[in-house]
């Protein structure tokens, strides 16, 4: 297959797309001007390398030649790695967000030849499902109205850019008021707390509904708000967040490392992919955690990802590469997730106790397989096989290394080697 445009670029993600029957373009003037000389909409499409519904886009749409046809025919196609062009993604994303309300990757967003941001969404499937139209029906539909009805078009491209242009100028003009007094005191730290905490999840940890994210700022507030103002709730809530996340699969109770987010409430089902900045902000609401409450679970969280960034993920100069992707021989999570066939295997006679320490099964608790988390905590394990806590973890340790090395055999996930600097 003839390699497009991106085949010159660096990005891995871009690379990833090079070969796509698309006739994609980087961002950049030759993009532009081919859209105003021929008069055609620019599709701009923005993800980035361990993005999974991206990879799912692509191979369901952007990997098929009857869907590049429309695509090569009607629009100007534009790649973005988010991560090398935040400032792009940002505008794109704010587009979005005042067009439906919300957003994600893949970002996918339709401009004037103009470059006027007019409509966009996220995932589109290749055929319609879930109420969601399909993406070759979404690309029809926009030919069609840019050819029929231009004028509204053009109409929704202005309000749209009125909107993104007016709330830019609006944030540049916010200035901290004149106080004579501290702007901020333990009434409006006490209002923040309380804030966070109505939206709290008291059973699972964490805020909100699923998918959830690790929300490691708030976390962190509400470490703060009880080391200065004494906050109990403020502190419970944040351990609590911490140790289901550490108990979860949304942890890697092998290797080390978080995912992006869980796909649950309970945070057992993630999205694979590991991001080097959520890391690192995970360990520092870690670190604190285990400041204030001396908790060893904390220390060794720290200590397990911290190492797994060390050896996967810095490069031998001393940077952090960006991610490792979530998929891996074509499935994802095929690196991290085990049936109860594999771990007996490695395990032997050892397996029954690693097995109900995990949760393993032979149906598994996701699409047939197992990822690995701990139900419930390690001393009530002990207790109930009658053996002391060190020696529980002692095998448990054992058992998680041999899994190890046998998980390092298998064809790894797709590494991100951008390094990002801020």
């Amino acid at each position: 297959m003839t390699a497009n445009r991106l085949a010159l670029e660096t990005s891995p993600y871009l690379l990833q797309h090079a070969h796509n029957p698309v006739d994609w373009y980087p961002w950049g003037e030759e993009a532009l001007r081919k859209a105003r000389m021929e008069d055609k909409p620019i599709l701009v499409s923005i993800g980035y390398a361990a993005c999974h519904w991206c990879h799912v886009m692509e191979r369901e749409s952007f990997e098929d030649p009857e869907t590049a046809a429309i695509m090569n025919r009607d629009f100007v196609n534009i790649k973005i790695d988010r991560e090398e062009r935040p400032d792009l993604d940002q505008i794109y994303m704010d587009a979005l967000q005042a067009v439906q309300g919300n957003g994600g990757w893949p970002l996918n967003m339709f401009l004037t030849p103009e470059a006027k941001p007019f409509y966009g969404g996220t995932y589109f499937p290749p055929v319609r499902a879930h109420g969601r139209s399909s993406w070759g029906e979404v690309l029809q539909g926009i030919a069609h109205a840019f050819r029929e009805r231009r004028g509204e078009v053009e109409e929704q491209a202005e309000r749209l850019f009125r909107h993104l242009k007016e709330g830019d100028g609006f944030l540049r003009s916010l200035a901290l008021p004149e106080t004579t007094g501290h702007p901020f005191d333990r009434a409006d730290a006490d209002g923040v707390a309380s804030n966070l905490l109505k939206t709290a999840d008291r059973v699972h940890g964490g805020f909100g509904r699923a998918p959830k994210f690790p929300q490691t700022f708030s976390i962190r507030y509400l470490l703060r708000h009880h080391r200065l103002f004494g906050g109990a709730d403020s502190l419970k809530h944040a351990c609590l967040s911490l140790d289901r996340m550490i108990q979860g699969g949304i942890y890697d109770q092998l290797g080390g490392g978080f995912a992006r987010y869980s796909t649950d409430a309970e945070w057992l089902v993630p999205h694979f992919e590991k991001m080097t900045y959520d890391n690192a902000l995970l360990v520092s609401a870690l670190s604190e955690a285990y400041q204030l409450t001396r908790k060893e679970a904390y220390a060794d969280a720290v200590r397990h990802t911290l190492a797994f960034m060390t050896s996967e993920m810095m490069g031998p100069e001393g940077g952090f590469y960006s991610a490792l992707d979530a998929d891996s021989e074509g499935e994802e999570g095929r690196f991290y997730t085990w049936s109860l066939k594999e771990v007996r295997d490695v395990l032997g006679e050892d397996a029954a106790l690693f097995c109900k320490a995990y949760g393993i099964s032979e149906s598994g608790n996701w699409e047939g397989v197992n990822i690995l988390h701990l139900p419930r905590p390690v001393e009530d394990l002990a207790a109930e096989e009658g053996l002391q806590t060190g020696e529980m973890k002692r095998r448990l340790d054992d058992s998680r290394m041999a899994l190890f090395e046998a998980r390092s055999a298998r064809q790894r996930p797709l590494l991100d080697d951008k390094m990002l600097l801020g």
